[in-house]
């Protein structure tokens, strides 16, 4: 399975790297006078990235006989729906004040651009592969009262083309402030639709033409703070890890000197302590069936999660490589859940489970259940507001084909994989008859407290790099330090495993026996500070609005965020496993 798992991601990896060289062109090379292909693809509000439109949804010129570019499974779940653009721009050819067309518009035309230009509407297309953007119009709020405010659609734009011999390495739009139309008013308009091209050469390779888009992110202002955030984490780190080794080592060597002493010293000893519950401590936990799914669900998101940063590393997802990584994600997620079956159903069998097709069933909707309830809502929102977030019914159907044909087939041969592993649950001590009664604890040391303590310090370790992910995916930022955003998910694992450690032990110590779920609910705790965190940056960070855009947000946020939980509790779960077997084998059990 392992064998076939690493064949697929390798033609993964190819498939990736032929998709960063497609094009409407083959090769990218021109003649002079050639038409080089120009794609509108949406429209939307600037502060509202979810809610894009198709650019012809507003009453634009259109060519004769518009064409739809077909387009891969990542573009259409990115929301792109590219169609040819009504400008005409040649290899090489100036153009000055050409006149694409002139149109008459409506009293509703007008009114539905004045409402485009009030809410920021801005335009994106690709030409040959390079996105450029820019607003359809501006607001004049020279007066104060807002109804008195000025609204103008633009009508002529500039493009400015660089080129290299055949290729084209860069382009830039802007739009001319004085050819303005004004759509203030409820009355008919004619407006005349310009556009200029001008063509400047330049010595930049065809290999970084790309680099600009990456440059961004990259500012020594920006970086700075990314070196600040990883400063900042690696203190809490060490800080972490220092305090933890001291204490734990100390109290444990302490511990087990006091347990090896002669017979009668152990018999005044134990009545307190850790070992006091060793008949307890591998008694197995309630809801066998709901934990195992949860550790293969978390384990299958965490191979996910490990993929998608190598890919990254790799360069696959390189800027506006439409779609690359939501194909990433929809292929890995159906290639690993075989990773999931085999981890649930081997480990609910060592916990002496017997239903392990209903297990199998438990883990495969697990995630993939709140994912597709919520993705019925918010897919219901955007085709209710035409939205090209809307999935079409034949991409629908491609993704059910791959969950029915690929991933259940992998998630059951994993499961049967698991069943017949024939592992063994070790547990260095026997488990006695009778649960031993848990004494009365204080309030800090129950399960809320606790999870607030341990999901507080992994959270502290990667906010800072939050933001710029939010911006991002959130808004019109690039992303691209991947190498950054992976010492920080290492430094957050780290951190996770050593503070579900620290509780686990604390909690043993103060005789509750019950750690198997606390340490996941533990370790998992981080995904519900990075939902608080959405609240804060909704509100206090970006500007959106609307009801689809704040559906799609928290919608989308939450399944993220469970996916963290999913995650991250693995994570915590098999680091205090660890620790439990090892403290409970370098002590005589009885």
């Amino acid at each position: 399975m392992a064998n076939t798992l690493a064949v697929a991601i390798l033609a993964l990896l190819l498939l990736c790297a032929l998709d960063r060289v497609r094009s409407g062109a083959s090769d990218h090379r021109y003649n002079d006078g050639e038409v080089v292909p120009l794609y509108a693809n949406k429209v939307g509000p600037f502060h509202n990235p979810s809610e894009t439109y198709r650019y012809f949804d507003l009453p634009f010129c259109s060519p004769d006989g518009v064409k739809e570019k077909k387009e891969a499974l990542g573009e259409i779940l990115n929301g792109d729906r590219l169609v040819s653009a009504p400008y005409k721009l040649e290899f090489k050819k100036n153009k000055d004040s050409e006149v694409v067309c002139k149109s008459k518009l409506t009293k509703e035309e007008v009114a539905q651009f004045r409402a485009a230009v009030n809410k920021d509407y801005y335009f994106q297309m690709y030409y040959d592969d390079l996105p450029i953007w820019g607003f359809i119009g501006k607001v004049d709020k020279d007066r104060k009262d807002p109804s008195d405010f000025k609204y103008y659609l633009y009508k002529h734009i500039h493009f400015d083309i660089f080129y290299n011999k055949d290729r084209v390495i860069e382009i830039n739009v802007r739009t001319d402030p004085n050819a303005l139309v004004d759509v203030t008013e409820d009355k008919e308009a004619e407006v005349e639709y310009v556009y200029t091209v001008n063509w400047k050469e330049t010595s930049t390779p065809f290999e970084k033409r790309m680099d600009k888009y990456s440059q961004s992110s990259s500012l020594p202002h920006h970086l700075e703070i990314h070196w600040f955030s990883i400063i900042n984490s690696c203190v809490t780190v060490l800080l972490l890890t220092g305090f933890l080794a001291t204490i734990l080592m100390r109290v444990l060597k302490n511990d087990f000197v006091k347990y090896a002493h002669d017979e009668e010293t152990a018999e005044d000893q134990e009545e307190t302590g850790w070992k006091y519950i060793h008949g307890d401590v591998f008694r197995y936990p309630k809801y066998k069936s709901l934990f195992s799914a949860a550790l293969g669900s978390g384990t299958q998101l965490f191979t996910l999660t490990v993929f998608i940063f190598i890919l990254a590393l790799v360069g696959v997802f390189y800027p506006y490589n439409r779609g690359a990584l939501f194909t990433a994600l929809v292929v890995i997620y159906a290639l690993t859940s075989g990773i999931a079956g085999y981890t649930a159903t081997s480990f609910y069998c060592q916990l002496e489970g017997t239903n392990w097709v209903r297990n199998l069933l438990l883990t495969g909707c697990l995630f993939c259940g709140p994912l597709f309830l919520t993705f019925c809502f918010l897919n219901s929102v955007a085709i209710a507001y035409t939205a090209t977030a809307a999935l079409p019914f034949g991409t629908i159907v491609v993704i059910v084909l791959i969950w029915t044909l690929v991933t259940s087939p992998l998630l059951v041969l994993g499961g049967i994989a698991g069943k017949n592993s024939k592992a063994e649950f070790q547990a260095p001590c026997r488990t006695t008859k009778y649960p031993r009664e848990i004494p009365p604890l204080p309030w800090y040391r129950g399960a809320i407290p606790q999870m607030a303590m341990a999901g507080f310090l992994p959270f502290s370790a990667i906010y800072i790099e939050l933001y710029y992910i939010f911006a991002s995916v959130w808004g019109h930022r690039i992303y691209t330090i991947y190498s950054i955003l992976f010492i920080v998910f290492i430094i957050l694992l780290i951190v996770t495993a050593f503070i579900t450690v620290a509780l686990t032990y604390f909690q043993l110590a103060a005789e509750d026996h019950e750690w198997w779920w606390r340490s996941f609910l533990c370790g998992g705790s981080t995904g519900l500070f990075i939902y608080a965190y959405c609240l804060y940056y909704y509100h206090a960070r970006s500007d959106m609005s609307g009801f689809m855009q704040t559906s799609f947000f928290f919608g989308y946020m939450a399944c993220i965020c469970y996916g963290f939980f999913l995650m991250l509790g693995t994570v915590g779960f098999r680091a205090a496993l660890l620790f439990v077997r090892h403290i409970y084998r370098s002590i005589k059990c009885e």
